[in-house]
């Protein structure tokens, strides 16, 4: 099988499609190569299932499991190219970007997750990007997530990507090229069991090639990715338990002389039965919440009050001020309060309010969107829990506190 390629106003010489044979020969030397070189990408490298997609795929793929190449496109890379490409598949499984995807549009989901890619490998030194490769400096440092919603917010362009994306449902989309490809249909598929099942022996291969590579060989992305791993976020709605009872102190009064110190002809304090809850609750009213955001927030502060016999809570609304404080006792009903703003955003402005009242309490908790404008508060000030509700960057952490994002249960 030959075929030709050609650029305006230039020529280019039909290409001889190497054989099945030589495709997959130089696709073990690029894995050897990376093993010597880039060892992380070369221990994940050799554990994907080399597989000839000619019918199917008009570049090369990966489902998690498997290394899909179509030898038409495989045949004039470089050796670095080909080196790319491979660490290209890798990171694909790495950051999970198959399943991923969910509602978002597919073609610009993929550029996204292309541009992360390959701003990873550029900046790892791996192999070199072929001329198709998606590439742009200011998405260094962002998840897919963001240069998605940075994309979309745009209306770019759709461009080709590098490769063929797979969801494990017998679909793909490579850009533009996906438009009336041959065979889609025989693409694979995978039931959710193996899906699930897949992830968790992606994460463990994760894992062991972090090890086997060492401290300093592993991309920065991927290390926050480990962390994840190694570091699992707590459920919120137990986060959120744990840090309303850490300030539920037992507390000692005379009211209640102890009993042990009968014996010693002493009166001792004794233990109060049902100490108070008394935290400070912050609720964002900015114009980026939406009435069913603000009915979730006021429902879990339903929930904390409704979980204690005695409690005083205090609690605010802001967007660029505060509105509304009001202190909440069991004698009080949360469904009178009302809250207020609807404007801009400055958290600053509940430190601000704090300061200005007298008021330092043991835990904030502050429900939110996670969207500041400029800065997130006095890290100094105040224990504080942040609740943030419907953000598009699951790792997004406050600069201070704690950080837990809510996940909605069905």
């Amino acid at each position: 099988m030959t075929f030709k390629t050609t650029t305006k106003n230039k020529k280019v010489p039909k290409i001889n499609v190497q054989t099945d044979e030589e495709i997959r020969e130089r696709i073990v030397q690029s894995r050897v190569r990376l093993l010597l070189k880039h060892p992380f990408f070369g221990n994940l490298a050799t554990r994907l299932i080399l597989k000839n997609a000619d019918d199917f795929c008009p570049t090369a793929a990966t489902d998690g499991r498997h290394f899909y190449y179509n030898r038409e496109f495989i045949t004039p890379l470089t050796s670095e190219e080909l080196d790319f490409l491979v660490g290209h598949e890798v990171l694909h499984c790495v950051f999970d970007h198959m399943d991923r995807r969910e509602g978002r549009q597919p073609e610009i989901w993929n550029m996204a997750t292309d541009y992360v890619i390959n701003g990873t490998l550029v900046r790892e030194g791996l192999g070199k990007m072929p001329k198709q490769g998606l590439h742009d400096p200011k998405y260094y440092d962002k998840n897919s997530d963001e240069v998605y919603s940075s994309l979309k917010k745009n209306a770019v362009e759709i461009k080709v990507t590098l490769d063929m994306h797979m969801d494990g449902e017998g679909q793909g989309k490579s850009g533009k090229q996906s438009e009336g490809e041959d065979g889609a249909g025989k693409m694979p598929a995978m039931s959710k069991e193996e899906k699930d099942k897949l992830k968790d022996e992606v994460k463990n291969a994760v894992l062991q090639a972090a090890q086997a590579a060492g401290a300093g060989n592993v991309p920065k992305g991927v290390e926050r990715l480990i962390k994840n791993i190694t570091e699992p976020k707590m459920d919120w709605r137990t986060l959120l338990d744990q840090h309303i009872t850490s300030v539920v102190k037992s507390d000692y009064t005379f009211m209640r002389p102890s009993r042990k110190g009968w014996s010693v002809d002493a009166v001792l304090p004794g233990l109060q039965p049902e100490p108070a809850v008394d935290v400070c609750v912050a609720i964002d009213t900015s114009g980026s919440i939406s009435d069913k955001q603000l009915n979730i927030f006021l429902g879990e502060i339903k929930g904390i009050m409704d979980s204690f016999q005695d409690y005083k809570i205090h609690v605010w609304s802001f967007d660029t001020e505060v509105h509304n404080p009001e202190v909440f006792t069991p004698d009080k009903d949360l469904t009178d309060y009302k809250p207020g703003g609807f404007g801009g955003t400055e958290f600053t402005a509940n430190w601000e309010w704090m300061k200005e009242n007298g008021v330092q309490p043991k835990k904030l908790i502050v429900f939110t969107d996670g969207y500041p404008w400029g800065s997130w508060g006095d890290d100094n000030y105040c224990d504080t829990l942040w609740i943030i509700h419907s953000n598009h960057d699951k790792d997004l952490e406050a600069p201070f506190g704690v950080t837990c994002h809510y996940d909605e249960v069905e």
